[in-house]
């Protein structure tokens, strides 16, 4: 087993690198949990103890597949799953966020993972119908009980973080943040840091952009939702290869891959910051793990971002639709 540091969630201790499952069963073209399970398997073995899914992937598998991969070995991994997309068959933008959906989808959440409790909860997007409170409090009683352990939020504002923090304490938020995604550092990172929230950033390689591996998207399967994506669309993407050139460079130098380099940077934003980076392969698992012993210093950092200045990065992160449930 590899040394890889430990970092806090307020309170709860996880890998300082975790992984995040979803393209083993959603968004990313065909699956293959075999090979998901192995590199699962791989990720415990390696020292990795933080795994990120959610009710949403592939509606409820990636559960399923997560709750096989840790039989037997429940005491090695802290389990991260989210609630809140209601209709997970169909329209992905119908978020629920009511006490008794609440509860219901913990259920079931429990029952696909075959777990007795969930060691941290987020609430996937925030419900502009229901008030916060109303939502965390009901997850707050979901950790009297003894079901939950920690509580979490992903993709909320900083003024949303501030109101369910005084429900109850939040240990994690959840939101995209990388060298190409970075509005939370605004207003909603301060917030983190002062109340004592760690922040889990997802797509911390740009749904892996910034690695350099996708020139186009013609090598991608026509379910990959990358096709759809602004960042990937004719006219941007060639605008944002020409940061990726730029990190290439960097990366070189220092005897690492660009998204090596990419990943160390969001990990050196702070002890409370876990990046969760997806994949289905024990060689990229391996990859992005050794971005954890990049070590950047204040020019390399100051380096890094001048290549990839936010103003560059061409499209939005998300679509029209996405982007009205992001930084609710």
């Amino acid at each position: 087993m590899t040394n890889v540091p430990t970092r806090y969630l307020g309170e709860l201790a996880v890998s300082a690198q975790g992984l995040g499952c979803m393209g083993m069963s959603h968004g990313y073209g065909a699956t293959d949990d075999a090979e998901s399970i192995a590199t699962l398997h791989r990720a415990l073995d390696l020292g990795v103890t933080f795994l990120d899914t959610s009710d949403f992937y592939g509606s409820g598998h990636n559960e399923e597949l997560i709750g096989r991969a840790v039989a037997g070995r429940r005491d090695e991994v802290v389990i991260a799953t989210k609630f809140g997309f209601a209709n997970r068959l169909g329209d992905p933008t119908l978020v629920r966020g009511d006490a008794a959906y609440v509860r219901e989808a913990c259920e079931a959440s429990l029952r696909r993972l075959g777990v007795d409790h969930i060691d941290l909860y987020y609430q996937h997007r925030v419900d502009p119908k229901v008030p916060i409170e109303e939502t965390v409090g009901a997850m707050a009683e979901l950790v009297q009980a003894g079901k939950v352990r920690h509580l979490g939020l992903s993709e909320a504002g900083a003024q949303t973080i501030r109101r369910a923090h005084a429900v109850h304490p939040i240990a994690a938020l959840q939101s995209e943040w990388s060298l190409w995604s970075r509005d939370v550092e605004a207003e909603v990172i301060p917030v983190c840091r002062e109340l004592g929230v760690g922040v889990v950033p997802y797509a911390p390689l740009g749904r892996g952009f910034l690695t350099g591996r996708y020139r186009s998207v013609e090598g991608l399967a026509e379910t990959d939702v990358r096709r759809g994506h602004p960042r990937f669309a004719d006219g941007n993407r060639e605008r944002n290869l020409a940061i990726v050139a730029k990190l290439d460079e960097l990366a070189a130098a220092k005897g690492v891959k660009a998204g090596q380099l990419a990943l160390a940077w969001v990990q050196h934003r702070g002890d409370h910051v876990v990046p969760i980076p997806g994949t289905r392969r024990q060689s990229y698992l391996e990859e992005n793990l050794a971005a954890l012993a990049v070590e950047l210093s204040p020019g390399d950092l100051a380096a890094i971002e001048a290549a990839a200045p936010p103003e560059q990065i061409a499209g939005t992160r998300y679509d029209a639709t996405g982007l009205t449930f992001v930084n609710g």
